[in-house]
């Protein structure tokens, strides 16, 4: 973890692969999200993980589906050039009905390698 070396930043100083997929996956726009990725990106999701474009697309596919809810960007932190923390607020019909996950962001040659969400 690299909890104790986080620097809270604005959302605007996000890389622009990170912002696109936090403004993709909010508006539920799969296609528009993978472009955020590597090839071999990495996600992890409660306790589930995807490995490559197709896993990732079907992840994302079957999240934008599953469930209605909102999301708010509640923060922003980095840790170095490559690892990023943004971590939302979410409202819907899922089980217990609200959450803040911590979406914890490797990238690599400007994409985003690694996807580790929890709360």
């Amino acid at each position: 973890m690299y909890d104790n070396r986080l620097q809270d930043i604005a959302p605007s100083a996000l890389p622009p692969a990170i912002t696109r997929y936090l403004n993709a996956h909010r508006a539920h726009d799969t296609a528009a999200a993978v472009t955020a990725f590597t090839h071999d990106a990495v996600v992890i999701d409660d306790g589930n993980t995807y490995e490559g474009i197709a896993a990732i697309e079907g992840w994302l596919g079957r999240a934008a589906s599953e469930f209605t809810y909102t999301v708010r960007l509640t923060g922003v932190q980095r840790a170095d050039a490559t690892r990023y923390v943004a971590t939302h607020h979410l409202e819907g019909n899922f089980p217990g009905g609200t959450v803040d996950l911590r979406y914890r962001f490797t990238l690599r040659d400007d994409l985003v390698e690694r996807l580790v969400i929890e709360p």
